[in-house]
Order: structure tokens, then C-alpha cells, then sequence
């Protein structure tokens, strides 16, 4: 049962976010199915990426891809750090490099109002801008790498454009510019509204960052854990792929 196999692998790993009260509404629909030889990507710069139909969800991956994991995440966020970095996230690229896993972002700010500054909005539409020059998976991974204390407002717009560096091919005049002028402020505004009402009409502020839906449902809270995980966390990606009925009945 991959409800055993999940609750085994996260004993005694703390359930953790950056606390907003985000709840994300559970759905249920049909995934399509990946090609049976769908040949893997070249590499992180080689996925495709384009903004969803409701202008805020961030998709990356093959759209035919067997599995969906939508993130909830808040760039100031240092647990979002930690899975973008030593947990889950890895083997989530990794699937999605292999055609097995397509990746959706919706991005939070809220952190923006509970620590003061504005590191979390600069973040977002650099993130935004990043997009357009389909850059942002390579960019949103650098961001995570060299991201700053939580209680300091280090995403400033200098450090932003310097981080920019890092990935080949993003600087330029417009993006440079889109990110001094905040020039996808909508988005931002847009993007947290987004994650707010992800929580449904009885949680609208929702419960915190990383949260996690796995073909469009919730992660619950008591495997939280697996998020965090590098090992743990791929198991289960597979098991679900291989028999998607599975994590529906083991979820609610």
C-alpha cells in the first residue's frame, strides 16, 4: 500500500513550512499519459516552460508528462530552500529532465508582510521576467541556491540582476529593466491571490511554504515529511506514476 510505504518513510521527519495558514483545495482529474518513448531533455535548459491559462501558474516540463507536482512556494521562504536544494526538488528535476514529471509554480509573497521589505515581490517578477526569456527553471533554482536570510530583504534588485549572471543567456536590457521597474507587479499581485485562494473558502490565507499537490492532490500534512527528503521523496514520485489510483486512495 503506498500509504503504509509513505507514512514509513517520513516517521519522525517534522512536517514544516513557512507558516501563511495555506491549504490548497484538493481536485480530482485525469492526467494525460506521457509518450511510451518520450526521450529525456538534454538538460535543465533544454525543458520547456510557459505560463499557464490562468496567468499565474508557471509550468515547466512536457505537458504529456504521466505526473503533475504543483508547488506552492515563497522565494524568502528558507524551508522552501531547504527542498529546492537538499530535499525533494533534485529528484523532482531529475523526472522532469526525464520527461516522467512535469513541474507547476504557483508564487506566494506573503513573507514580504510578515518580515517587512519587499525581497519576496522582487523575487516573483524576477521570476516572471525570467520567463520570457525561458529561463525561469534555471534561474528559480539559482535564486534558492544564493538565497538570503529569511529576516534579511536581500532580494534587492542589485542582487537579483547579479544572480541573473549565473545563468546563461538571461541578462539583457529587457530583463535588467523588468526587473528594476517591477514591470510584472500585476502578476506578482496576481500569483499570491492565486496561492491565497488555493486554500478554498474555509482556509482563504492558507497554512505556509512548500506545499505540495501530486496529480492535483494535497499533499496532507502527515507526509509533509517526504518533501524534505532527496531518498524518500523519489520512491514515492515512481510508485505514483506507476499507479496513480493509489495515491488517490491513499491521500484523503
Amino acid at each position: 500500500m503506498l500509504a503504509t510505504a509513505v507514512a514509513m518513510a517520513v516517521a519522525g521527519v517534522p512536517a514544516v513550512g513557512c507558516v501563511s495558514r495555506h491549504q490548497p483545495a484538493e481536485s480530482k482529474s485525469g492526467r494525460p499519459e506521457a509518450p511510451a518513448k518520450a526521450v529525456p531533455y538534454t538538460g535543465p535548459a533544454d525543458v520547456p516552460e510557459r505560463l499557464g491559462n490562468d496567468g499565474t501558474t508557471i509550468m515547466v516540463g512536457d505537458p504529456a508528462a504521466p505526473l503533475t507536482v504543483h508547488l506552492y512556494e515563497d522565494p524568502r521562504c528558507p524551508v522552501c530552500r531547504e527542498f529546492e536544494t537538499t530535499g525533494g526538488a533534485p529528484q523532482l528535476r531529475e523526472a522532469t529532465i526525464r520527461r516522467e514529471a512535469k513541474t507547476q509554480y504557483t508564487l506566494a509573497s506573503f513573507l514580504d508582510g510578515r518580515r517587512g521589505g519587499a525581497g519576496s515581490r522582487k523575487a516573483v517578477n524576477a521570476l516572471r521576467a525570467a520567463l520570457d526569456r525561458g529561463k525561469f527553471a534555471e534561474y528559480h533554482d539559482v535564486l534558492y541556491a544564493h538565497q538570503p536570510a529569511e529576516s534579511v530583504d536581500g532580494f534587492t534588485d542589485a542582487y537579483l540582476v547579479e544572480l541573473a549572471g549565473r545563468v546563461p543567456g538571461l541578462r539583457g536590457p529587457d530583463f535588467d529593466s523588468a526587473v528594476k521597474t517591477m514591470k510584472y507587479r500585476t502578476f506578482v499581485t496576481n500569483s499570491e491571490d492565486a496561492y491565497e485562494r488555493a486554500g478554498g473558502p474555509q482556509e482563504p490565507k492558507g497554512s505556509g511554504t512548500p506545499t505540495a499537490e501530486i496529480n492535483d492532490v494535497l499533499v496532507p500534512v502527515r507526509y509533509n515529511g517526504l518533501l524534505f527528503d532527496g531518498t524518500v521523496f523519489g520512491s514515492p514520485l515512481k510508485k505514483i506514476r506507476e499507479d496513480p489510483g493509489s495515491w488517490q486512495a491513499a491521500s484523503p
